[in-house]
């Protein structure tokens, strides 16, 4: 078994394998500041609207490699691990690198539009007071395991002060690329009995985070994001097919 473990680690690409590796370690690094020194590094790293007080430029990438817990890491590294290590042997590992960065910055660029839509939505609909109210306090009235009862200054703290996190973005760029690339390779997805083409699950997943970001946009799942990374890397592949065609 240790035998298998090891090979199957030998053997992954280098990016792949790299980028799996900082993303536990940064997990690691999380529970061990937050629980020794009392940093919260997901409020130092995470991606914060780029209007709030909070909003530092380095988050544009250091949000790629922060994730909220064991499940959210899991679920996109295995993500990363079955359809990223596949894209790597066919890209080569520079095209590799710069597509998952490109899609995960297309991901923070499309979160961050949709919010600022959403920002001055929810403004338009507050006093100047409650406006300055959240901004000065609303960190504070976190700390203390709180929001605001008002329904406008309870949404605009949270799009102030929570951080996205996550590597989803890049990830569903990811799964994007594995649908043009290998459109009729079927896939077996957990709680669906059947096999299922990849293309027509990836029309249908994007399908999905669409209704859910139109009709659940509280719901703290970065939805946009998800649709970013899949736009953008739809962009970068158009982009790459015209240079070369190289699809299979």
């Amino acid at each position: 078994m240790n035998l298998s473990r090891r090979s199957i680690f030998q053997n992954m690409p280098p990016v792949v394998k790299n980028l799996i590796i900082i993303n536990i370690i940064m997990l690691l690094a999380t529970f061990v500041f937050r629980g020794t020194m009392h940093i919260d590094l997901t409020r130092v790293l995470g991606l914060f609207y780029f209007e709030s007080s909070n909003f530092r430029p380095y988050q544009l990438i250091s949000h790629i490699f922060m994730h909220g817990g064991i499940a959210h890491l899991f679920f996109n590294m295995f993500a990363l691990f079955m359809f990223g290590r596949i894209l790597e042997q066919v890209w080569g590992s520079k095209r590799f690198f710069i597509y998952y960065f490109f899609t995960g910055l297309g991901a923070a660029a499309l979160h961050s539009l949709v919010n600022f839509i959403e920002v001055k939505s929810v403004m338009s609909n507050l006093t100047p007071e409650q406006i300055a109210l959240v901004k000065s306090e609303g960190v504070a009235v976190f700390e203390m395991g709180k929001n605001y009862a008002h329904q406008g200054m309870a949404a605009l703290n949270i799009m102030l002060n929570i951080p996205t996190v996550g590597a989803s973005g890049a990830v569903f760029g990811l799964l994007l690329a594995f649908g043009m690339y290998f459109p009729n390779t079927e896939l077996m997805i957990m709680f669906i009995p059947v096999p299922i083409k990849a293309k027509y699950f990836v029309i249908g997943y994007g399908l999905i985070e669409l209704f859910l970001g139109f009709s659940q946009p509280n719901s703290g799942v970065a939805h946009f994001a998800h649709l970013g990374g899949m736009l953008f890397g739809f962009i970068l592949i158009k982009v790459w097919k015209k240079q070369r065609n190289n699809f299979y």
